[in-house]
C-alpha cells in the first residue's frame, strides 16, 4: 500500500509541476512579443506563487524528492524501475539543472529591474527565460510520462502473469 501512496503522489507532484511548465510553454508566443516595460511588469507581478515561499517552490523541490524516494522504492522491480528511473533523470533535469542553471539567474536580474529600469540585455534574457520554461516543459513531460508508464508496466506485466 506504501508504494501505491507513494506513487500517486509522485505521479500528482509530477503532474504539477508539468502543469506549470505547460503553462509557461502556452505563454512564450504572446511573451516574446511584449515590449520591454509590459515584460517586466508581467515578469514581477505574474509569477510570485511560482517562487519561494509559495507553492509552486514546493512542488518544484517536492517532485525530484519525490521521485527518488519513489526510485528507492521499486529498485528490484522490472520495468518500473527503468521506466522510473527514466522520469526521475528527466523531472532532475528541469529541476534542479536547468532551472539554475538558466532560468534562475534571469529571475535574478528580472526581480530586481522595474519597467524604468531595464537591463540593457533584456531581450537576450528573455529568450533565455521563455526557451529554459521550453526545455524545462520537455523534461516535466517526459518524467510525468515515464513515471505513468512504470505503473502501466508493472500492471500490465503483473495482469499477464495472473
Amino acid at each position: 500500500m506504501t508504494l501505491k501512496i507513494w506513487r500517486f503522489v509522485t505521479i500528482l507532484l509530477s503532474a504539477l509541476a508539468l502543469g506549470m511548465a505547460f503553462c509557461h510553454a502556452l505563454e512564450l508566443p504572446a511573451k516574446m512579443q511584449y515590449p520591454a516595460e509590459l515584460y517586466i511588469t508581467v515578469q514581477n507581478s505574474l509569477y510570485r506563487a511560482f517562487g519561494p515561499p509559495h507553492i509552486g517552490a514546493f512542488i518544484e523541490v517536492a517532485t525530484p524528492l519525490a521521485a527518488i524516494a519513489l526510485a528507492i522504492l521499486v529498485r528490484k522491480r522490472r520495468p518500473a524501475f527503468q521506466w522510473t528511473l527514466i522520469g526521475l533523470v528527466a523531472v532532475l533535469l528541469a529541476f534542479p539543472i536547468l532551472f539554475f542553471a538558466f532560468t534562475e539567474p534571469v529571475n535574478t536580474v528580472f526581480r530586481e529591474a522595474t519597467p524604468e529600469s531595464i537591463p540593457p540585455n533584456w531581450e537576450q534574457l528573455r529568450i533565455q527565460w521563455e526557451y529554459s520554461h521550453l526545455a524545462r516543459f520537455f523534461c516535466h513531460l517526459v518524467g510525468f510520462s515515464s513515471l505513468v508508464i512504470a505503473v502501466i508496466a508493472e500492471t500490465s506485466d503483473h495482469l499477464h502473469s495472473s
